[in-house]
């Protein structure tokens, strides 16, 4: 019985670099069944293909504005059914050392139609995403965009500008916005590094968005604790008194 075509989805924010790589894969078709299952301009609209197309690989540039290709990677393995992720660059010699070291497919630009069927043949005989989490993340130079939480077979975009606060419960994070929350399986260590500009520490358990601060406020527990005050939302997160210097230092800013 015949595979059925592979589903590629493109992903590049220059409109000429995905015309190119539609015509490579039109190319690589006679060779191998495949279909171009859609084109996106960016991480987030590349997750919304990905999805809605079940797409079986990304070809997925790395320098795109916003939400660059890597972190476009992090949240599609997120997906139900991830595709596999063949990066797409046209510099940086570092980069695509470490595509090397994960084992992690990469094609240089320009791309050359024997090369691209070489990568999407590898692609058809993967079984699970060929891209891990800590690779991902080591290969990071700059603080993503956006978090993302699963839920019942979706994947959400969480901008980083939106959340007010982080608290650790158990092996989750609760991502908290003005809207709603979020669950995320996410490291409060790891985020701290990763954010430490933008969030700073309430207590063990809890990282809260500088920009969102309104004030501080004496705690009801009688002990002289500071509360944290937040635009957006009603709920006061403790100051630990390990971190009451951040009261000092940030209605002094």
């Amino acid at each position: 019985m015949n595979s059925p075509p592979l589903r590629v989805v493109i992903v590049d924010d220059e409109a000429p670099a995905r015309s190119r790589l539609r015509d490579l894969l039109a190319d690589c078709a006679a060779t191998l069944p495949l279909e171009v299952a859609g084109e996106a301009a960016s991480g987030p609209q590349a997750l919304e293909i990905a999805a809605q197309a079940h797409a079986d690989v990304a070809l997925l540039d790395i320098r795109m504005p916003g939400m660059d290709g890597i972190e476009t990677a992090q949240h599609l393995r997120k997906l139900e059914h991830p595709p596999a992720i063949i990066f797409t660059t046209a510099y940086d010699a570092y980069a695509v050392k470490a595509f090397e070291v994960h084992a992690i497919d990469y094609l240089l630009k320009p791309i050359r139609a024997a090369r691209l069927l070489e990568a999407l043949t590898k692609a058809r005989t993967v079984i699970a995403p060929n891209v891990s989490a800590a690779a991902l993340a080591g290969m990071r130079r700059t603080p993503r965009a956006a978090l993302s939480a699963s839920e019942r077979g979706k994947v959400h975009l969480i901008p980083v500008a939106d959340i007010l606060y982080l608290k650790a419960e158990l092996k989750y994070v609760t991502v908290r916005t003005r809207l709603r929350e979020y669950l995320v399986e996410e490291s409060l260590t790891r985020l701290e590094e990763e954010f430490g500009e933008r969030f700073v520490r309430a207590h063990r358990s809890c990282l809260v968005a500088r920009a969102a601060i309104r004030g501080f406020e004496r705690g009801a527990d009688g002990e002289g604790h500071w509360d944290v005050l937040l635009n957006g939302c009603d709920e006061r997160i403790a100051v630990s008194r390990r971190q009451q210097h951040i009261v000092r230092d940030l209605q002094n800013r």
